[in-house]
């Protein structure tokens, strides 16, 4: 897959956020591929059994829970 939506819990509790993530060249720590949003800030490890691993980029981070991915066509 080139591209998924990666589902967030909202920070509010109550909704979801969507984030668009399309793939990189790099591999995880699983071997499987990394995916960024437009920004480079979110980063993902995304298997092809769509099983989601927030990567850090920076200090301090404390990404929402993942809800779920969906590829993207």
């Amino acid at each position: 897959m080139d591209a998924f939506e990666v589902v967030f819990a909202a920070s509010d509790g109550l909704g979801e956020d969507v984030v668009r993530m399309t793939r990189t060249s790099a591999a995880g720590p699983g071997g499987h591929p990394v995916y960024e949003d437009a920004t480079g800030i979110v980063r993902a490890e995304i298997s092809n059994q769509g099983e989601v691993r927030v990567l850090a980029t920076g200090g301090g981070q404390a990404p929402a829970r993942v809800l779920r991915a969906r590829a993207v066509a």
